[in-house]
Parts: structure tokens; sequence; C-alpha cells
């Protein structure tokens, strides 16, 4: 037997109204404290408001915070290797962000150093996914230092090498291969 269904449907209340309404009450002082804990307990809340309020890290938080960003970014379920599992895609956001603000800094090693640790855990994550969606997101983050290091006036040697275990990191074999390649070449060919 069916169950009767009300004639009028109930009217859901606005939780965002409410909320907005029980936060205007509050001082400034309560809400800096309530959005400092919550950022505290979730990286993710204090991915989006760092962001949202440009955050100023010094370059040794900041490296930290990429390494952090890299391993959410390309950890997955390795139940779900095989299949198109989904990602962080604000953590990858992060990296990108993060490895061009190290660069702005002038930190282009520490830069270099965090691009062999994202394409190392990076291909894997492509490696074991189904489709390797993730693929254009690694790249992206590499363009700021690939891009950097071809001005840079870093020994042509340590250049070099960098390309060369960038290339023996990427265990698909195909992440931004052709820049690393085009950029080894040309480093090869500056040596004095």
């Amino acid at each position: 037997m069916s169950k009767r269904r009300p004639k009028q449907a109930v009217k859901t209340t606005d939780v965002a109204a409410r909320l907005r309404k029980a936060l205007a009450k509050r001082t400034k002082a309560e809400l800096t404290d309530v959005l400092v804990e919550l950022a505290q307990e979730d990286c993710r809340m204090f991915r989006r408001l760092s962001t949202r309020f440009k955050l100023e890290t010094p370059p040794a938080e900041l490296v930290d915070a990429t390494r952090r960003a890299i391993a959410e970014a390309t950890d997955f379920d390795e139940r779900d290797i095989g299949r198109n599992f989904s990602c962080d895609y604000d953590a990858y956001e992060e990296v990108q962000r993060n490895l061009a603000r190290l660069v702005g800094m002038g930190q282009l090693r520490p830069a270099m150093e965090l691009s062999l640790e994202l394409i190392d855990q990076g291909s894997y994550q492509v490696e074991m996914s189904d489709e390797g969606l993730m693929a254009q997101d690694i790249e992206a983050c590499l363009g700021a230092v690939m891009k950097a290091l071809k001005k840079c006036d870093l020994p042509a040697d340590e250049k070099t090498a960098w390309c060369v275990e960038m290339l023996r990191r990427d265990r698909v074999g195909f992440l931004c291969n052709r820049e690393l390649q085009t950029l080894r070449k040309h480093f090869e060919m500056a040596r004095p």
C-alpha cells in the first residue's frame, strides 16, 4: 500500500540565512577565532582561507605547505588502482600556486626539489589510474619551474642534472617529456 503524501510541500528553511544572522551578532574577534580554529582543524579550509586572503608565507613554511599539498594531491586509495579515481584538484592548484610563489621569491632550488617529488608521486598516481586525468594538472604545476629554469643563472650542469632526474622519475614517461628533453639539450649545449 502506498503512503499518502501531503498536498503541499513543506518549505525548507534557509540554513545560510540563519547562519548569516547568527554570525552578524558576533564580534570580529569571535569570528576570527572561529575561522582560525576551523583552519587548524581542516587543511582544506586553511587552503581556501589562505588563498582568499593572500596569506604571506615565509619560504620555509611555503616549502612545507607545498610538500603537504603534493601528498594530498597525489594521494589515492590503492583499492581503486586501475580505475578512474578522484583526486584533490584543489591541492594541485595549491602546488601550482606555491611553486610559482617560490620561484617569484627567488627560491628556485627548493622549487626544483619539490618538482622532483611531484613528478615522482604524481606519475605514480597517473600510472595507477585508469585514464590519468591528473597529468595535465601535474604539467601545469611544473610550468613555472621550467620557465624559471630557462632564465636563471644556475650552472648548466645543475640544470641538466635536474632535467635528467625529472625524466628518470617520471614513471609514465610522458609528463613534460618534450619540454624536459628540449631543456636538457639546451643546457648541455650551454656547458663550458
